[in-house]
């Protein structure tokens, strides 16, 4: 391979991270063009840390004669298997000794110490390069500090010094494009994770103008915990936050699952909004995300008394109404999020289910907006008066709740 094929390859990545290409798609279109130009590489994997919640990172892989997985998202790898299989890998050794490259010519005597090289082996590959191109402090996004990367080739020479001359110029490239691919990926988690997402399509659309709203109108979602003011003073420390996370999945999970979007996490409270063409769908979808959310509430509440933690149940409210959504505040610090009369008012409903010994209530509003066949099954509970708002407003409730 001659400068000319180099420089093409290397346009060619940097292309590709522009474009915003996927990962799994950059390496394997990597790999091919080096194979077209007379590196013979059967084998790549690359891997990275991420910034997100659940996962550790994501890997990616390419063969250029059998189908496999090409891309996978890894968990935790301090403990277990996953702990065990990372500390005999060649990138931990690297990462822990400070090297920035292994080689093993496993086809021709040398030790397939690593973890994955007997495998190489038997599947015929005769030589193995692993690589680590670390980021300085500036280019880092939570445990993203690095990119690691393989090849094993399966040619009965192995790798030539020109091939590996030819990877170790290359392989920067492919680190970049791939990391500019890997920090929207990353933007784009944080941004629903923290914000919801809708509200983070939103912003990463370019909606982030201060006082940028629209009026929409929207099913509105307003639910806090039951008892939790005296579960936390009662229950021992350590117990509070796991309590929370278990109730908050139930209730976010949900709302998703019916087509909601939540955004708001306030304490133990949830404000979330279901938007949809009518209102009779939106509030449909609210007492489907009801449905689901009480089902969960059963299977989390057996689960959690059978280990003798703590359990409570969920208080709802449901309204419907005309909001503003969109960014709000100061110049440096701003929320998207909706606000109106609408807004205040279900926070009001959920806040009476205390003194109505219900677990749901809806206003007037919200079940007149239901189709008539979703509104045999609710019952009013009377009328009540709502703190800030003027006039006393009638609520229901569903009859198996009311039972």
């Amino acid at each position: 391979m001659d400068a000319k094929d180099i420089g093409e390859i290397a346009s060619w990545l940097m292309q590709a991270g522009l474009k915003g290409m996927t990962e799994v798609d950059i390496l394997s279109g990597f790999c091919e063009q080096c194979r077209q130009h007379g590196l013979n590489i059967d084998r790549a994997m690359a891997l990275m840390d991420t910034l997100h919640p659940v996962y550790e990172g994501r890997a990616f892989r390419w063969d250029g004669n059998q189908i496999i997985e090409r891309e996978f998202e890894y968990g935790p790898t301090q403990q277990g298997i996953a702990s065990e299989n990372w500390q005999r890998s060649a990138f931990y050794h690297m990462l822990t000794t400070g090297g920035d490259e292994v080689r093993r010519r496993i086809g021709f005597g040398e030790p397939t110490d690593f973890y994955g090289l007997d495998t190489l082996l038997a599947d015929g590959h005769t030589d193995y390069i692993a690589m680590i191109h670390r980021f300085e402090e500036g280019g880092t996004i939570g445990e993203m500090d690095c990119f690691y990367s393989n090849f094993a080739t399966a040619h009965e020479v192995g790798f030539p010094e020109e091939d590996l001359r030819v990877l170790r110029k290359l392989t920067p490239a492919l680190a970049l494009a791939i990391k500019c691919t890997g920090m929207s990926r990353i933007a784009r988690t944080i941004a629903e994770v923290y914000l919801g997402e809708d509200a983070a399509r939103h912003v990463l659309e370019g909606k982030i103008t201060r006082g940028k709203t629209e009026r929409i109108s929207a099913a509105l979602w307003f639910s806090d915990l039951a008892n939790y003011t005296r579960i936390s003073d009662t229950a021992e420390p350590d117990e509070i936050i796991p309590m929370l996370n278990a109730y908050a999945d139930a209730v976010i999970s949900s709302i998703h699952e019916a087509g909601g979007n939540v955004l708001k996490l306030i304490g133990d409270g949830t404000l979330a909004i279901f938007k949809a063409r009518n209102s009779a769908d939106a509030c449909a979808a609210a007492l489907m995300a009801e449905s689901l959310l009480r089902q969960r509430l059963r299977d989390l509440n057996s689960q959690r008394q059978i280990e003798g933690r703590p359990v409570t149940e969920v208080y709802l409210g449901l309204h419907i109404g005309d909001v503003f959504y969109g960014n709000i505040g100061s110049m440096d610090r701003l929320d998207f999020t909706v606000i109106g009369p609408a807004v205040n008012e279900v926070s009001r409903i959920a806040s009476m289910c205390r003194s109505a010994d219900r677990n749901v209530l809806m206003s007037s509003n919200f079940v007149e907006a239901l189709s008539g066949q979703q509104s045999n099954d609710l019952v009013s509970v009377g009328r009540y008066a709502l703190r800030g708002v003027n006039r006393p407003q009638e609520l229901f409730t569903l009859l198996s709740s009311a039972a």
